[in-house]
């Protein structure tokens, strides 16, 4: 494998970055590159293809299927911290000051808030979630949605009960 690397190294390189302009995601996609040439090698025909043609083939796409999935995620902004945000302003849509919904998030269980934190702040798939944590999908489905609901008791309860928070909106 070394002398794979060594030999079709910067073919590789050259393919990705052409794509991919996070460098370090581009050495990241490399090194998904080799590992799937290593799982595929034994699929090589040289009849059909030399060495070069065959990682390159892979390369291709799998830079192009890595795009792909780029393009599909939401750009997504991490949240400032609460002692960033004046106390006075209001988080648009709910009309509230951020105060109030800090503190309504804070009272939520700590698996909770962590579910929140990974699928709506670092913009992980409910299914990246599951493989992250080890739990089932169907149970990070739910705990999110569940955790969405008592999210929205706490901001009614808060409120006076004049909020409408739909939970389906959110995720």
């Amino acid at each position: 494998m070394k002398q794979c690397i060594d030999v079709h190294g910067p073919l590789v390189w050259g393919i990705v970055r052409r794509r991919v302009k996070d460098h370090f995601a581009a050495e990241d996609l490399v090194q998904e590159i080799f590992t799937e040439v290593w799982k595929s090698s034994g699929r090589h025909d040289p009849a059909i293809a030399s060495e070069g043609g065959f990682i390159s083939m892979i390369a291709r796409r799998r830079a192009i299927d890595w795009l792909r999935r780029q393009q599909r995620l939401p750009e997504m902004e991490s949240l400032p911290e609460k002692s960033e945000i004046p106390a006075e302003a209001s988080v648009p849509g709910l009309g509230m000051d951020r105060d109030t919904l800090w503190a309504a998030l804070q009272r939520l269980p700590d698996e909770t808030r962590r579910l929140f934190v990974l699928h709506f702040e670092k913009g992980m798939t409910h299914a990246e979630i599951a493989e992250l944590t080890g739990q089932p999908l169907g149970s990070v489905k739910t705990r999110l949605r569940r955790g969405l609901i008592e999210a929205r008791a706490l901001l009614q309860r808060d409120s006076g009960g004049g909020m409408n928070l739909n939970p389906d909106s959110l995720s």
